[in-house]
């Protein structure tokens, strides 16, 4: 199956081309000291934005932040070797309405690496973890690529509180059978054999559009380029590998999903596995759409949080 129809499944090696540990492709602010381990119940949201640090199932520390007031919460989940920073351009907009929580999956920005098995389950578990800390009645899940498999993932692990998802430039491959065994392997063979010129060509000529902004682009080429190997490896295998039809068969709340006219997605085979399934396209954008055209990608956003919002209040 060709490398580009996996850019829709969760971003697939389309995330690969995220984002880094390092930043987003505009200047971030330097992350604060990590705050003390966080156990236990959690505890009403102060209105800090300071890092707080959870930990996962495995005792891997994993940091978040939390943003603005209201329920429900909205936990944003970046794509594969990117950071809570690439929704750096959404918080402003969704914290007016909503408490906002963005978090570093294990192996990816602040939180720790010390982790052997870079799996979606264990993401899923990072999830979770972070969710439990949160104390709104509800939750949204947004993802962007394979964050939305991570987010699909942990639905079952983080209970009722979660009343939709938002799927960003993924889940394409809803409906498909997984991936061969061979096939797999021969994808993830250039990125063993030289991540860093691997991943710089395929952000540079596959996830955007031929007219993208050419600073932006080489500045996510760059980033992404900086991610751990072993980390992002491993990750690549697991979402290459990953059998969505389990998955899919556990998630009984809506999802919705903003993606990219980079690549079209086949909305009537999606419904027959997520009957409330509800998609928006995003014209002229690629597989970064949230900051390619945040003016654009925001009203989206907030309407399916408005949408599911009131559908968690009814």
């Amino acid at each position: 199956m060709p490398i580009l129809r996996l850019l829709g499944c969760a971003f697939a090696l389309a995330a690969l081309a995220a984002c880094s540990r390092h930043g987003t492709p505009s200047s971030a602010a330097p992350m604060s000291p990590a705050a003390p381990a966080q156990t236990g119940a959690a505890s009403p949201a102060d209105p800090g934005e300071g890092p707080r640090i959870t930990l996962s199932k495995d005792a891997l520390h994993v940091e978040y932040h939390v943003y603005g007031h209201g329920d429900p919460a909205v936990i944003l989940i970046h794509g594969w070797a990117c950071n809570a920073n690439y929704w750096k351009d959404q918080l402003d907009a969704i914290k007016v309405r909503y408490t906002v929580v963005t978090m570093d999956l294990g192996g990816h920005g602040a939180s720790e690496n010390n982790r052997s098995d870079w799996s979606i389950a264990n993401y899923a578990e990072d999830v979770a973890a972070v969710a439990h800390q949160i104390p709104n009645p509800h939750l949204i899940l947004v993802g962007h690529g394979m964050g939305a498999v991570v987010a699909l993932a942990s639905l079952p692990l983080v209970g009722p509180r979660v009343t939709g998802v938002v799927a960003v430039d993924a889940l394409r491959s809803v409906g498909l059978p997984p991936e061969p065994a061979a096939q797999i392997a021969a994808q993830i063979a250039p990125f063993r054999a030289d991540f860093i010129g691997s991943t710089r060509q395929l952000v540079t000529q596959s996830l955007f559009p031929a007219d993208a902004d050419r600073l932006l682009v080489q500045k996510v080429a760059y980033d992404m380029s900086r991610a751990r190997p072993q980390v992002a490896v491993a990750s690549m295998q697991s979402l290459l590998s990953v059998d969505l039809a389990p998955i899919v068969s556990e998630v009984h709340v809506p999802v919705y999903a903003i993606n990219s006219d980079l690549q079209s997605t086949d909305a009537a085979r999606i419904r027959k596995s997520l009957p409330e399934f509800r998609l928006d396209v995003l014209p002229h954008s690629g597989h970064f759409l949230m900051l390619e055209a945040p003016a654009r990608f925001n009203p989206l956003l907030l309407a399916d949080l408005d949408a599911l919002s009131e559908r968690a209040a009814h």
